[in-house]
């Protein structure tokens, strides 16, 4: 009986989500969730775009949606972290994931090292572990469980269930499309998350660096433009009602979507025109590219009757720093780590660092010896502030023993980037501060009864997540991530159910 009422439940489920949407009610009936991330794109971004062009798709999706002004991502703020707060509701401390390159203490960074017994290793969930297809991973670079050695993907690596996994158990097809093959990873624990995942490797982190290939995607905005312009047409197939290659029809699906990226390449590459965030021609250029290619997407929401039935989401997963050019200062990661070997010889076990740095330590015990160290040279190496130990634990909220914690974390001061020598970059992510977190948050409806406004309460695109849900008529409470932080949905949204 308790099965035939699961299974009686699941069937109404699937029929909802088919059912037509209609307008009464208190707001909008959901039954799409189109989520784009621009890289980059700050809330001051969004304001400046919308200002000097009224008639953008921007402005269209602003007039009919909800705009909010203290929008945060999760920090650090990378790729990974943010992404994957948008979609579990969660932050590292309850993904395990802190950075896209990070160190685990209990996996093996092979199979033969496994078989060996030895563990702690470096987690790459980057370019670097794809195959040589450049379309899938590699086994061989991945890191390796303890026990029965086996590869851990990425999607095995997170702890939490993502909206894919909720929408996908509730009958609801599902894609995603991003820039690397590493991000089924939001297939989520059970590797069943998504139904249509399209990753064209979009390659290293090229900008502004002299070595970079003269024909490598981020290098040029443009190259980039053309890049995000391929995944976008891939969408658009999506929304025509087949697979993302066009290769067999498919449902538009209940919950898909993709990140741009040459907002986040034309801030590295052309900067600001002043500190309050006035745009560069390059960076409006791209500005204008994503514009285009939403408006593309809007357009073909509306040719097939789904506009007032599709919630639209315009965030970005990470902001870049510094904003204010003025304030820019490289410092070469190579001498963060000179300081930690210094005070803790062989204890280095791995550095992460772009607009803020990540240390993990071979023996927790030196933790508190390396910060002193990197306490003592705050001019040279660009140190605003420094947390060690179980401090870094209580920063995030995470358990004193979880082997994936940081054992320090360095807070540069405001502009410094740690890199290479011959970075010329004028910006990077993956920080603490404003330039990096403060980043732009629309929902856009054209049935919305607040839609036009912008609200300033501080908000987390952590909330999008149980939001996300919420909109489609799911419980939110199915997101292992929500129940235990107590994720609320952003504020002062209502959603009409039949």
């Amino acid at each position: 009986m308790k099965n035939l009422l699961a299974a009686l439940a699941a069937v109404g489920v699937i029929l909802w989500l088919a059912a037509p949407a209609h307008a009464a009610g208190r707001g909008p009936a959901i039954r799409h969730v189109l989520v784009i991330s621009i890289d980059g794109l700050h809330a001051t971004d969004l304001q400046h775009y919308l200002a000097a062009h009224q008639h953008s798709t921007l402005a269209t999706l602003a007039a009919d949606g909800v705009q909010y002004t203290d929008a945060h991502a999760a920090v650090p703020a990378d790729s990974f972290p943010g992404l994957l707060g948008m979609m579990t509701g969660g932050t590292p401390a309850v993904t395990g994931v802190y950075f896209d390159v990070s160190y685990d203490r209990d996996l093996a960074s092979s199979e033969a090292d496994c078989k060996l017994g030895r563990q702690g290793t470096r987690v790459a969930f980057d370019e670097a572990a794809d195959g040589r297809d450049r379309r899938t991973l590699d086994p061989a670079r991945l890191p390796h469980r303890p026990g029965s050695c086996t590869p851990v993907y990425p999607h095995d690596y997170l702890r939490t269930n993502t909206v894919f996994n909720v929408v996908h158990d509730a009958g609801g097809h599902t894609a995603w499309i991003d820039k690397h093959p590493v991000y089924e990873i939001l297939d989520g624990p059970d590797g069943h998350g998504i139904d249509d995942l399209y990753t064209p490797e979009i390659g290293g982190d090229y900008e502004g660096s002299t070595a970079a290939p003269h024909d490598h995607i981020t290098g040029s905005i443009q190259r980039t433009e053309r890049y995000d312009s391929l995944k976008a047409d891939a969408l658009l197939n999506q929304i025509d009602g087949w697979t993302h290659d066009h290769a067999g029809r498919a449902p538009v699906p209940t919950l898909f979507g993709m990140n741009m990226q040459a907002v986040n390449v034309a801030q590295k590459l052309a900067g600001y025109a002043d500190a309050r965030g006035a745009p560069t021609h390059g960076l409006t250029d791209a500005l204008a590219h994503c514009d285009t290619l939403l408006g593309r997407m809007r357009q073909a929401l509306q040719q097939h009757g789904l506009l007032d039935s599709t919630l639209f989401v315009v965030t970005a997963k990470h902001g870049n720093a510094p904003i204010d050019q003025r304030l820019l200062r490289h410092v070469e990661k190579k001498a963060l780590a000179q300081t930690v070997v210094a005070a803790a010889p062989h204890g280095l076990a791995q550095l992460t660092a772009d607009q803020g740095a990540l240390v993990w330590l071979h023996d927790r015990a030196e933790a508190a010896r390396v910060a002193a160290a990197l306490r003592a040279a705050p001019a040279s190496l660009g140190i605003r502030k420094v947390i060690a130990g179980a401090d870094v634990a209580r920063y995030f909220g995470a358990g004193g023993n979880d082997p994936r914690t940081p054992d320090l974390v360095v807070m540069p001061q405001p502009g410094v980037i740690y890199g290479k020598p011959d970075d010329r970059k004028l910006a990077e992510h993956g920080g603490f501060d404003d330039d990096d977190t403060h980043v732009a948050l629309l929902l856009s409806n054209p049935q919305l009864p607040r839609r036009g406004q912008s609200l300033t309460m501080p908000v987390s695109t952590t909330q999008l997540a149980p939001t996300m849900l919420a909109a489609l008529g799911l419980s939110a409470q199915r997101l292992q991530s929500v129940r235990t932080l107590h994720t609320p949905t952003l504020p002062e949204l209502v959603w009409d159910r039949p």
